[in-house]
């Protein structure tokens, strides 16, 4: 944007102006960048709107000049598919943190980045909770997710790699450091899932066992930290709905536990170090 206004006045940019600028990106077919920007312009001049540099915000309906990118449904495994990934997780040639870290993300039905900056302390070991901090998360709202045996079990398996540092998942180049939150994306392509399933997906995949199960559709939202646009609803959910998310939890933890039977998972509590000679490898 800077070559095109970043020299002016920013009480003098006109909506023309500011569409102006994008329109070279929007030709380049480059749509879903032109929403964020459009974002990020509308950010800005909110701003100016309410510090009294400007007296109304010229940029607040330049995204409905463009076209709107197309939604693309990240991608997941069948259900019946996921033996077929614990299957593959048990020997693929991945550091055991980060097979941890794919586990931990599956059991507790987290996102990437949620998963990836899990810190010690947040996790309570005598209610079996693991309490993400509002800032972490993408509705920026606390989120209490109830750790099945299986998660517990995972817990365990880091402790002696963590060795007391803050975060569950340390990075290889810098343990002070948590893994980086692509890290479970790039063990996935490694294992030859690129294209079917990116780590986002595992929660798709938690959702759609659930939903086929007959668990309430309100718990499993609940679980997967979506927001009711309900207020009173919203905070019912908040109140309510935290023991019945435990026995669901735990009724996932098995489903994952038996699709996992034979292929060593960790959060089965099983290894075998003819399967886990890939300890050393970094990704």
């Amino acid at each position: 944007m800077f070559p095109h206004i970043g020299s002016m006045p920013i009480s003098s940019i006109t909506a023309q102006q500011f569409i102006g600028s994008l329109s070279p990106t929007h030709a380049a077919g480059k749509l879903e960048t032109v929403k964020r920007l459009s974002q990020r312009i509308n950010e800005v001049m909110d701003y100016a709107l309410n510090s009294g540099l400007v007296t109304s915000n010229p940029a607040a309906k330049i995204g409905k000049t463009f076209h709107k990118p197309k939604v693309k449904h990240r991608p997941a495994l069948l259900p019946e598919q996921l033996p077929l990934l614990m299957k593959n997780l048990a020997f693929a040639s991945i550091g055991k943190q980060t097979r941890c870290l794919i586990e931990w993300q599956l059991l507790t039905m987290t996102r990437p980045a949620e998963a990836a900056m899990t810190r010690w302390d947040e996790i309570n070991f005598e209610t079996k909770e693991w309490h993400i901090p509002a800032g972490r998360m993408k509705m920026k709202r606390m989120h209490i997710v109830p750790l099945s045996e299986q998660a517990l079990a995972v817990l365990e398996v880091m402790k002696p790699i963590s060795q007391h540092r803050s975060y569950v998942f340390p990075g290889y180049r810098n343990p002070l450091e948590p893994m980086n939150s692509q890290t479970a994306n790039m063990a996935l392509k490694r294992m030859g899932f690129k294209d079917i399933l990116v780590a986002h997906g595992m929660r798709s995949i938690a959702s759609t066992v659930l939903n086929e199960k007959g668990f309430q559709p309100d718990v499993i939202e609940a679980a997967l930290a979506h927001i009711d646009t309900n207020e009173v609803r919203r905070a019912y959910n908040r109140s309510q709905y935290l023991e019945q998310r435990r026995d669901m939890m735990a009724w996932w933890g098995r489903h994952v536990e038996q699709s996992a039977s034979g292929n060593y998972s960790f959060s089965s509590g099983l290894e075998n170090d003819s399967v886990n000679h890939y300890h050393d490898v970094k990704v």
